[in-house]
């Protein structure tokens, strides 16, 4: 599909320029393709812009591998909660090998996470909603906030498919009012151009898929799936499906939510 027509390149370090804003806020790229959108954020952000890849789904991966064809030093991420399964350790071994390219790893705060164990226990997640929350507050919401201080755009994997939390999913989204974007560019993406882009293209994915892990989170909070079943089915399996989120997604502040 034919790009919309030229927008202002910003300065990096600079605030988001207004037209565009204007352009976000209009939904003039909702009719862009991931490429055109990444091709976009690349010239406007770069490299004040960055991948978030749990290298738990392939719609990182997928992500990781356009964004490496238009520009070999864009720049990826990882949380690492330390509770990751080893085959996400792994993967981003493998894929610093194939591209060469330096995953920059975010830790949470050591302190925090020690006293949290300490009051509530290694497996809190599982006692109730609101110690699960904290937990992932702690290990990944926190610790993502201050990585995205330093940025004025980040990049994720989601789609409108992967579920009721999601149906909603613009293409651009502005948040912290107004001074990140976040960029959805595969929101309109199935399932099966996700699989069809790692087959042609020969993307590595997370080992775990083959064995039942369609969506791979931290090794105690995932667990396999039954074919054909919702694929962050097997994501904090024990709740219900409208509180599936670890909370990088939902309850922040969007403008121009309906792109």
């Amino acid at each position: 599909m034919p790009a919309s027509a030229p927008i202002p390149l910003r300065q990096v370090g600079k605030p988001i320029d207004s037209g565009v804003l204007e352009d976000v806020r209009a939904g003039r790229l909702e009719a862009l393709g991931a490429e055109e959108i990444l091709i976009w954020s690349i010239k406007n952000f770069h490299p004040r812009l960055a991948l978030s890849c749990s290298f738990g789904n392939a719609e990182g991966l997928v992500l990781l591998d356009l964004m490496h064809r238009i520009e070999p030093a864009s720049r990826v991420y990882v949380l690492d909660t330390g509770r990751l399964p080893q085959a996400t350790y792994d993967l981003i071994d493998r894929v610093r090998d194939r591209y060469g390219k330096a995953v920059e790893v975010v830790f949470p705060e050591a302190a925090a996470v020690q006293a949290m164990v300490r009051q509530h226990g290694m497996n809190l997640f599982y006692e109730s909603l609101e110690k699960r929350q904290l937990c992932c507050r702690l290990r990944k919401v926190e610790p993502n906030r201050r990585y995205l201080a330093e940025l004025d755009a980040h990049v994720t994997g989601l789609r409108r498919e992967q579920g009721v939390t999601r149906g909603e999913v613009a293409k651009v989204e502005l948040e912290a009012d107004g001074r990140l974007l976040k960029i959805n560019p595969l929101a309109d993406w199935s399932q099966e151009d996700v699989a069809g882009y790692v087959r042609e293209h020969n993307v590595p994915v997370n080992r775990l898929h083959a064995e039942g892990f369609p969506s791979v989170g931290c090794a105690p909070c995932t667990r396999a799936v039954q074919p054909g079943d919702d694929p962050r089915s097997g994501r904090w399996w024990w709740e219900n499906a409208d509180t599936r989120e670890c909370g990088l997604h939902v309850g922040e502040e969007k403008d121009g939510s309906g792109i």
